[in-house]
């Protein structure tokens, strides 16, 4: 086992314009953080009221960036996690305090993204870091809701929702959630998918401190498994690492919270409760027992809270004096956590084929003990190898006389000899059932009982009867014609004297691709004219604005570069003296002139920027139309292709016009997705991706395929709301 060490525990303050400078005071070494409140003189001379707190921490993050919080906090959590140790991070505080914010980010933004993306590309990173291993990942993400456990990914096409509910299950490796889906991950971007899938799933509610509160509390698991490629080495090491983030504490007398948000307050506040009476049992000694089955949230954390792990917790807090009540019970909660140890080790298992392939090593050795042994005994003829081809065919020929009646019996000398043997007989029948089976087919022309339109074709020709009994010409000549059993192939078919009528449709439906561009040729050119002449509107007005967007960033720098150099003149002329004139102050002509040029680039300023905001709303109502006429587009497409492909021709009739079918009323199974063109992929490169650099791709990706396929879902679901209508 491992080293018993202390969970660390950081304070990361909400930046705020109000923040109580008289009442919150930070250490010199950023490590304590000290409370002063004023004396109630409510409460009479004799007042032993507490008025100043001193709490020691790991760190306080004030006015931090993701970046530096990233560093921080959990980037040797991560590391460590590669080297087989288990690793938690949780985000604790008061709703609105900025915990999502801390775990997930913001995730319109690469900049700032929050510890779990982070988390993501430094594994990623460090996997491409290391050749010497081969590391596999896996995630799933668990949502408490209520008491009630959900899994976030369970919307993908190919998890699809749980009959049965998940429970928490304990075992000798320790605590899982069954019925959790868990999600192999070979790259970046496939990772960014699955996190982007479950923050959509999450349950958000609105009240008077929080427009985007988080209802539930969310545990996102990394687990990864490294083995060596060495073959010698049969043991590997396995981690995960949880990443927490927990829903706020509420005073419902602020936060207002009434009617469904009421209920799920009272869920939170009490998981919470318990959470924190778990953390005081851990961090007492003498406490045997410790309360981890009060609530699904302690439940499921048990490994994570005073086991083999790597714990860090985050605490958010306000920086408000009208909050500070809230800030001491989090700041407490944070300073009971680190009494808290945990004792992590390295989680090692052995590969079961590795062993599989040492055992490979070890028989080979025995059997040349026993080869030795059968050269003492006389015994040298019997081997114990595999039959290579020339041993397999003499057996083949041993048996095909032995079946013919010219060899008497077939010498036996081993177990593995006895074995081909009967593998033999078995080929030798096989080969016989086939020589019939060509003898018939040369002889007779063969059908399937199931093909009831070539039988019927023969019963015309005269070939057989009603009954089924078969016609021939004179015996010798050597025709004739049979049915074949059910499970035999048909052969060529006999060419009858009607020749039959070719069928309007393939065989075989077209792929959509191919299809989707004959139909933008033909039925669908019309919208697909129309798609085209919107796109091309929307480019060009988006190329408009990035040409405003640069004439901007040009004019702020150079507002920027002119503010410089008024406040070095206005520097060095309160170094000179300042001299007025009847009350106005003196100023010299370069200066003068740099405040005329301030004014007149502010004023392009706001108008090049009001220019930009009218593009963009252009913009956006182009794309409004685009998008329109690309669900139009792929719904007309579907339509067009399950009834040209799909539909039996048999009910063909029935989608005439006139008929009690429409189209559209066919059921839609699935659409091609019509996805943006080089010249939209290249916008968006160009705009998000590019200022960011090429680490950024893969999140993009992520979002625009998780957003991509949202819309398509919403897309389909009107649609078939629409056929249903």
């Amino acid at each position: 086992m491992g080293t018993r060490k202390k969970v660390h525990a950081f304070v990361r303050v909400k930046p705020t314009d109000d923040f109580a400078h008289e009442m919150i005071r930070y250490g010199d070494d950023k490590r304590s953080i000290d409370i002063h409140l004023k004396k109630d003189i409510r409460r009479g001379v004799v007042n032993n009221q507490q008025i100043d707190w001193s709490f020691k921490l790991d760190g306080v993050l004030h006015d931090a960036s993701q970046d530096l919080v990233y560093e921080t906090v959990a980037k040797d959590v991560v590391s460590q996690a590669l080297n087989g140790y288990n690793g938690t991070i949780m985000c604790y505080g008061q709703t609105g305090a900025g915990k999502t914010y801390t775990m997930t980010g913001a995730t319109e933004n690469y900049k700032h993204r929050g510890i779990l993306p982070r988390a993501l590309q430094q594994v990623f990173r460090m996997i491409e870091e290391r050749p010497t291993h081969a590391i596999t990942v896996r995630v799933s993400y668990l949502e408490i809701y209520n008491e009630s456990l959900f899994d976030l990914l369970s919307t993908l096409p190919y998890v699809g929702p749980s009959v049965t509910p998940m429970t928490i299950v304990e075992n000798p490796q320790g605590v899982f959630i069954k019925g959790l889906s868990v999600h192999l991950t070979s790259q970046e971007e496939d990772a960014f998918s699955l996190l982007f899938e479950g923050e959509t799933n999450r349950i958000i509610a609105s009240h008077t401190m929080n427009k985007n509160s988080s209802r539930s509390h969310c545990i996102f698991t990394i687990y990864l498994e490294a083995h060596s490629r060495t073959l010698s080495e049969e043991k590997y090491i396995t981690s995960k690492i949880n990443l927490v983030d927990l829903a706020g504490s509420e005073r419902l007398g602020k936060s207002g919270s009434e009617g469904r948000v009421l209920k799920e307050a009272t869920y939170i506040n009490k998981s919470l409760s318990f959470l924190e009476q778990a953390i005081i049992a851990l961090g007492d000694q003498k406490r045997d027992h410790i309360p981890f089955r009060q609530c699904k949230l302690t439940h499921a954390l048990k490994d994570s809270l005073g086991g083999n792990c790597n714990m860090v917790l985050v605490t958010n807090i306000y920086g408000e004096a009208a909050q500070l009540e809230e800030t001491l019970s989090s700041l407490r909660f944070a300073s009971r956590m680190k009494l808290v140890t945990t004792e992590p080790a390295i989680n090692e298992k052995y590969d079961a084929e590795r062993m599989v392939k040492n055992l490979e090593k070890e028989l080979a050795l025995l059997k040349q003990e026993l080869a030795i042994h059968d050269s003492l005994t006389n015994r040298t003829f019997v081997t114990y190898e595999a039959m290579d081809e020339i041993q397999i065919a003499e057996i083949n020929s041993q048996v095909r006389r032995y079946l013919e009646g010219t060899l008497d019996e077939i010498d036996i000398i081993n177990l593995r000899q006895i074995k081909e043997v009967f593998n033999q007989f078995r080929v030798v029948l096989s080969q016989q059932e086939q020589e019939v089976e060509s003898t018939l087919r040369r002889k007779y022309t063969l059908i399937d009982r199931n093909d009831f339109a070539a039988i019927s074709a023969v019963q015309k020709a005269g070939l057989v009867d009603v009954d089924g009994h078969l016609v021939g010409e004179p015996e010798g000549q050597n025709f004739g014609l049979g049915v074949a059993p059910f499970s035999t192939k048909p052969g060529k078919k006999a060419k009858s004297k009607k020749t039959f009528k070719e069928p309007l449709r393939p065989d075989t439906p077209p792929s959509k691709p191919v299809a989707f561009e004959e139909f933008k040729n033909e039925r669908g050119s019309e919208i697909n004219r129309i798609f085209k002449e919107n796109k091309s509107i929307l480019n060009e007005r988006r190329k408009r604005a990035s040409e405003t967007t640069q004439r901007i960033n040009a004019i702020k720098r150079e507002i920027d570069v002119t503010k410089e150099a008024l406040d070095f003149q206005k520097s060095l002329r309160e170094k000179q003296g300042e001299y007025e004139n009847k009350g106005l102050m003196i100023i010299d002509e370069e200066e003068f002139l740099l405040i005329l040029k301030l004014k007149d680039l502010k004023k392009q300023y706001r108008s090049e920027y009001q220019d930009l905001r009218d593009l963009r709303a252009e913009i956006q109502y182009c794309q409004h139309l685009v998008d329109q006429c690309r669900h139009r587009l792929l719904m007309e497409f579907d339509i067009w292709y399950n009834e040209s492909f799909v539909i039996p021709e048999d009910m063909h009739m029935a989608l005439k016009p006139g008929s009690s079918i429409r189209p559209g009323m066919v059921p839609v199974n699935r659409i091609v997705s019509l996805g943006e063109d080089d010249q939209d992929k290249f916008s968006q490169l160009q705009q998000r991706v590019l200022p960011e650099g090429p680490d950024s791709i893969s999140f993009y990706n992520a979002k625009v395929k998780t957003e991509q396929k949202h819309n398509y879902l919403k897309t389909m679901m009107g649609l078939q709301q629409a056929h249903r209508k």
